[in-house]
């Protein structure tokens, strides 16, 4: 029987996704602040309570209905637990481990897995070999644009590099997870919403226990700034865009923001800082978009069309 067509990105969903990679980008660059004087969960349980905090106080002041019903809060703790609270920990923790480098490569793998996870429990996001072609070429391409030294440490810290694949995983099958909210006709902010307020509930308790706040000192103010531009641009944000782009294009597309992100974060020190791109760091970007363009599918099937005629 002959599956339904891949969904596949629009201009709209385009512009989204890169926005969500310079917003995720940026995560990084944040939490690396942060972890100088607070410990992961912390750092974790903050991200998500203050940004459900302002996505609550957003529903409100756009009249978005917030559903309360059992099946979708089960639903919000099961999306908190995949694509926050299990990931964000493993990362945070991975990043006291491990180079942030190595740690976007390894990261870079989340569409791999989301393309075998969707292959498994969905029946319109099928593998192809362009979308397999396409993934690989796309870790190639962070491999190449971050530089193939950060690979140097890989075997070493072997725990940490696992719970960063880990991470990728959980993403991954969050990704195919959140497709319910469509069928459930949850608006995309009231899911985002949901996700991290689940998520600060299943946080919290581990934050008390493991990182006992209350004896810590009383971050400075860059910490605290590093705090709120990851919950509030990162987080919140972020995951409005997440689960808009989700409802439109499905997972696999949607989990294409991990290549993104490395691109981002390049361009961005180079129009804020004066950073100069490199012949590696284009060749980087080149593999990416021939990645994108095979996942996508448009230019293949035009390029095969032509030279059939």
């Amino acid at each position: 029987m002959a599956h339904p067509n891949p969904q596949r990105m629009g201009p709209t969903e385009w512009v989204l996704l890169i926005a969500l990679s310079i917003l995720w980008g940026g995560s990084f660059f944040f939490v690396g602040v942060a972890v100088a004087e607070l410990p992961p969960f912390t750092i974790v349980l903050l991200r998500v309570a203050l940004a459900a905090i302002a996505l609550h106080l957003a529903l409100r002041a756009l009249g978005v209905a917030m559903p309360w019903n059992r099946d979708a809060w089960l639903a919000f703790f099961g999306m908190g637990l995949l694509n926050n609270a299990i990931p964000f920990s493993l990362i945070v923790w991975g990043q006291t481990q491990i180079a942030s480098g190595l740690a976007s490569i390894l990261n870079a793998t989340t569409p791999l897995f989301t393309v075998l996870v969707a292959h498994v429990l969905t029946a319109d996001e099928r593998l192809t070999r362009a979308r397999l072609a396409g993934v690989l070429l796309g870790i190639a391409g962070v491999v190449v644009m971050i530089g193939p030294a950060a690979m140097a440490d890989l075997g070493r810290d072997v725990l940490a590099q696992l719970a960063v694949l880990a991470a990728a995983l959980s993403y991954a099958s969050a990704g195919v997870f959140g497709r319910r909210f469509k069928r459930m006709a949850v608006a995309p902010l009231a899911t985002a919403a949901g996700q991290v307020s689940a998520s600060s509930l299943l946080i919290l308790p581990l934050a008390l226990m493991v990182d006992r706040p209350w004896t810590m000192p009383v971050p400075g103010v860059t910490a605290l700034a590093a705090i709120l531009g990851l919950a509030l641009l990162s987080t919140a944000l972020a995951y409005y865009l997440f689960f808009r782009i989700l409802a439109a294009a499905g997972a696999v597309n949607l989990l294409l923001v991990t290549f993104l992100i490395p691109v981002s974060a390049i361009l961005l020190g180079c129009l804020v800082l004066g950073e100069v791109l490199t012949l590696a760091q284009l060749a980087g970007m080149a593999l990416i978009g021939a990645g994108l363009a095979a996942i996508d599918g448009r230019v293949p099937t035009a390029l095969r069309a032509r030279f059939a005629t």
